[in-house]
């Protein structure tokens, strides 16, 4: 029995100790002393054996948390809950063990970490402005008989810089190889680079990771190689940096390259089908890097050459039979020369039609106007007399056909009428 009294008055002993402190800590702060000092106190605490059954405490006393990822330089909440708290309060250290809060008693000096919640069942504090330093083991811990703790793992992500493209001096030729390489440092845990070309998926090397001097960001690296072509003239190459503390957002890098490439040209009419007597412009567009400055302008059969000049135009005045044939023009550039054809056919000359001939066709459209809108009007008065027809019978009618002659049907009409009344008419 000696040895479970002498844990006893051990264990009493050490809280007495622990909660001494809590009670004056306008002293402890007013001698610019932490709270942070006894953390180690607590973990002797709560690494003591207890040798009793009776002391063991219930699972509703054991405290719980949550481990946490926040972005450096971002706010984190770190929150203890425990069911039943024994009339003790809990306690928030850090990972060296210094005390942050206990209860709702600030114990560090720290603006950053501030109280959120403070209740026998909760204790939640949030730090602002978190720094990779702050990333480790958070202890939360509750001064039953034993002490119960639990632990809440933070991680602090170390937002990885733009990255920065290398490798490209000067313009390209056709058909040259291109080499690029993209860096960026401060990811943590280590970025993924990649490379694209406009919508286009470049395959680059493998990222390379290397370990900044600090010892907690990494540098990553990668370099993609390919031929250009002269639909990558005026092309951008990115690289993106791939990280979960960008949550989706773009940190990315372009590098526009130039490709010099030999010059093409077409020959375009204006205007597209020319005829006799008509003006006519051709075109000679030419499109290249550098951009073609002289055209060479040529008729087979013809010699010599019909003009050679910086404008690409070819311009006749006045267009004649003769001028049809097939004309060649010769755009050049530093990179070389491209030799266009066209093939002139002068078509004859459009009637053009006379004033006079305007203006009978004028009358003609509103004379056929006109009469289009007599008929309109004839079919509708026709329509109208064919619903309204009527029959008319005469008094005198009257008896006729049942007489066997005219004679008959007279007298039965004339007899059948009275001496004072009048002729009379029927709608029917």
């Amino acid at each position: 029995a000696f040895p479970a009294y002498f844990s006893l008055l051990v264990t009493v002993f050490l809280c007495f100790l622990r909660f001494t402190p809590s009670q004056h800590l306008g002293y402890w702060q007013e001698q610019d002393l932490e709270l942070g000092t006894l953390a180690p106190l607590d973990e002797a605490i709560s690494s003591t054996v207890w040798s009793s059954s009776d002391m063991l405490a219930s699972q509703d006393s054991q405290p719980w948390t949550s481990d946490e990822t926040v972005v450096a330089g971002g706010t984190v909440v770190l929150k203890c809950q425990v069911k039943d708290h024994e009339d003790s309060s809990l306690q928030w250290s850090n990972p060296a063990q210094q005390t942050l809060y206990f209860g709702e008693k600030r114990a560090l000096r720290d603006n950053r970490i501030q109280l959120v919640t403070s209740t026998p069942h909760e204790l939640s504090i949030s730090i602002s402005n978190v720094a990779l330093a702050d990333e480790g083991e958070y202890t939360c811990s509750i001064f039953t008989m034993p002490v119960r703790t639990a632990k809440s793992l933070v991680t602090v992500l170390g937002i990885p810089q733009k990255p920065i493209i290398t490798g490209y001096k000067s313009s390209l030729r056709e058909k040259d190889t291109a080499t690029l390489n993209c860096q960026s440092s401060g990811s943590k845990p280590a970025a993924r680079l990649t490379w694209r070309k406009g919508d286009q998926e470049l395959h680059g090397e493998p990222t390379r990771i290397q370990e900044d001097p600090n010892g907690k960001t990494f540098t990553v690296s990668s370099s993609v190689t390919f031929q250009v072509t002269r639909e990558d003239d005026g092309a951008n190459i990115v690289c993106s940096v791939n990280h979960e503390s960008l949550k989706g957002a773009d940190r990315s890098t372009s590098q526009r390259i130039e490709v010099l490439y030999t010059p093409t040209a077409m020959i375009r009419p204006d205007p597209p089908h020319p005829r006799e007597g008509q003006k006519l412009l051709l075109h000679c567009e030419g499109r290249g890097n550098p951009v073609p400055q002289q055209y060479l302008w040529e008729k087979e059969g013809s010699v010599p050459p019909l003009k050679m000049t910086q404008e690409s135009a070819l311009i006749f005045p006045f267009l004649n039979k003769s001028d049809s044939g097939t004309y060649g023009c010769t755009a050049t550039s530093n990179m070389g020369s491209y030799k266009a054809y066209y093939t002139l056919n002068v078509n004859d000359p459009s009637p053009v039609p006379s004033s006079s001939s305007t203006y009978h066709a004028i009358i003609g459209g509103i004379v056929a106007f006109i009469v289009f809108l007599l008929l309109i009007m004839l079919i509708f008065l026709g329509h109208y007399l064919i619903r309204h027809k009527g029959t008319y019978l005469t008094h005198e009618a009257k008896g006729s056909d049942d007489a066997p002659d005219a004679d008959t049907a007279i007298i039965n009409a004339e007899g059948g009428q009275s001496g004072g009344d009048d002729k009379k008419e029927y709608f029917i």
